[in-house]
């Protein structure tokens, strides 16, 4: 069961020789979302050899243009290849008025679903079987957000003798794959445990760029699995990260701190760091476990069962 993320751009503002903008493909169990679509995107995507065509839900986290220009091609792309199952576009409502201006000369021949994101608040935005998308507000000098992916809990395994030695039916096992015990031949109650193995811990993602240092994000991110938040500059450009609303590879390392999350990816750099060496060092005194994305990358969260 494959959850993981793929950097597609690691740039802020200003795309370099080697670094593309913003944007990231989340793969839950073979189904696909885009978070952020900078200049691009597509290239990126067919140069990793990745599934686009499967993406059939795109989240924009705020409205400057190195996260939301590669869309339009995209789109476009789309178009050519035949498609024609709806796309879902989730942004803030700007958004939808620039893809009917740019669209309404060139016709696509599929549905763009749009679904306003509310910049001042956290909400569930997408839900499936295995998974729910939420978002919630981040400090930027625009409306901005990040994205939390959280997979659901899953039902518990059932022990394959289980089934044979005990006889159990359709009914019996669905009741103790929920988490309850088993009455046998009516007298002998067996324990849910002696049945079942233990449950795996539903695995999580969140996405913070681009932000300041905002502490109120920690209650929505605690304890994920892998936290992306953005790092535009070292610590002797503070003023400057204060000024734009961007943070430092510390202070996002102050972050993942607070959070308690396992892994920090650091990224959306400043164009300024040919190498970004220096970010992450200064990360990683403040949080060890940081790692500065790498293009192309794929960042896998392994099933762990609950202890």
């Amino acid at each position: 069961m494959t959850f993981s993320v793929t950097v597609l751009g690691s740039s802020s503002a200003l795309p370099t020789t080697k670094r593309f903008p913003t944007a990231h493909l989340i793969n839950s169990s073979e189904r696909f979302f885009l978070i952020d679509c900078g200049e691009g995107t597509q290239i990126q995507l067919r140069k990793f050899h990745l599934r686009f065509s499967k993406i059939n839900h795109i989240f924009i986290s705020h409205l400057h243009g190195d996260h939301y220009f590669g869309l339009f091609g995209l789109i476009s792309t789309f178009s050519l290849l035949g498609r024609k199952a709806d796309l879902h576009v989730y942004a803030h409502a700007g958004l939808k008025k620039i893809i009917d201006c740019q669209f309404s000369s060139n016709s696509i021949n599929f549905d763009i679903a749009f679904h306003v994101i509310p910049y001042n608040k956290e909400l569930a935005l997408y839900e499936d079987k295995h998974l729910t998308v939420s978002t919630f507000p981040l400090k930027h000098r625009i409306p901005a957000n990040g994205f939390l992916f959280k997979e659901k809990k899953r039902e518990l395994n059932l022990r394959k003798d289980a089934i044979k030695r005990y006889n159990l039916s359709i009914k019996d096992i669905k009741s103790i794959k929920e988490g309850n015990d088993y009455l046998w031949d009516g007298e002998r109650l067996l324990k849910n445990e002696l049945l079942t193995y233990t449950a795996y811990k539903p695995r999580a993602y969140a996405f913070c760029s681009d932000t300041a240092y905002y502490q109120k994000i920690v209650k929505y991110i605690s304890e994920v699995d892998i936290l992306y938040h953005e790092a535009t500059f070292a610590e002797d450009m503070a003023e400057m990260a204060k000024k734009t609303f961007h943070s430092t590879a510390k202070q996002a390392a102050q972050i993942a701190n607070e959070a308690k999350v396992n892994k920090l990816l650091i990224g959306h750099f400043s164009s300024r760091y040919n190498n970004v060496n220096i970010l992450e060092k200064e990360a990683k005194e403040i949080f060890k476990n940081t790692e500065s994305v790498v293009e192309g990358k794929t960042y896998s969260i392994e099933l762990k069962r609950e202890i």
